[in-house]
């Protein structure tokens, strides 16, 4: 899992994702970055089971499948409201707005100066749960969906 909000320019397809379809974007990095691992690693390389989830812009995004698990998850119930009114100015949590200004976890810091990325982030994660997150992001859902394919 990488972020492509902060991923360098200079990554295979990075540069490229901007021309891309919200829905592509992700898709076409992910495909990139594994045929250079592949090119890189040549025959000994086993591409099926290199699954790489590129999430456009923060993690925290993901968090916002269910504001009111993520607000308590950092332990400010409070911010419910808030975080439910950003989440619906988006078909879906992987869209949340990647501007250095409006990214998801400045957002959240804007609401809440205390705001602790790793830790509190870790927390919501925890709170809000895979179920959430699966069920409002497609990329997600579909990035575990193939790797627990692999363990079949």
């Amino acid at each position: 899992m990488v972020d492509c909000y902060g991923m360098p320019q200079t990554w295979p397809g990075r540069s490229n994702a901007p021309q891309q379809t919200f829905q592509d974007r992700a898709a076409t990095v992910e495909r990139m970055i594994a045929a250079d691992v592949s090119d890189d690693l040549g025959s000994s390389f086993d591409p099926a089971r290199f699954v790489p989830y590129v999430v456009m812009h923060e993690f925290e995004g993901l968090l916002f499948s269910d504001p009111l698990r993520f607000a308590a998850g950092i332990a400010k119930p409070e911010l419910a409201p808030q975080f439910e009114a950003i989440r619906t100015q988006f078909a879906t949590p992987e869209e949340i707005n990647d501007s250095p200004v409006t990214a998801p976890s400045k957002r959240v810091q804007n609401l809440f100066a205390g705001y602790e990325k790793p830790l509190m982030g870790t927390l919501a994660a925890i709170d809000v749960g895979l179920d959430a997150i699966r069920r409002e992001c497609a990329g997600f859902r579909s990035w575990g969906e193939r790797l627990e394919r692999l363990s079949i």
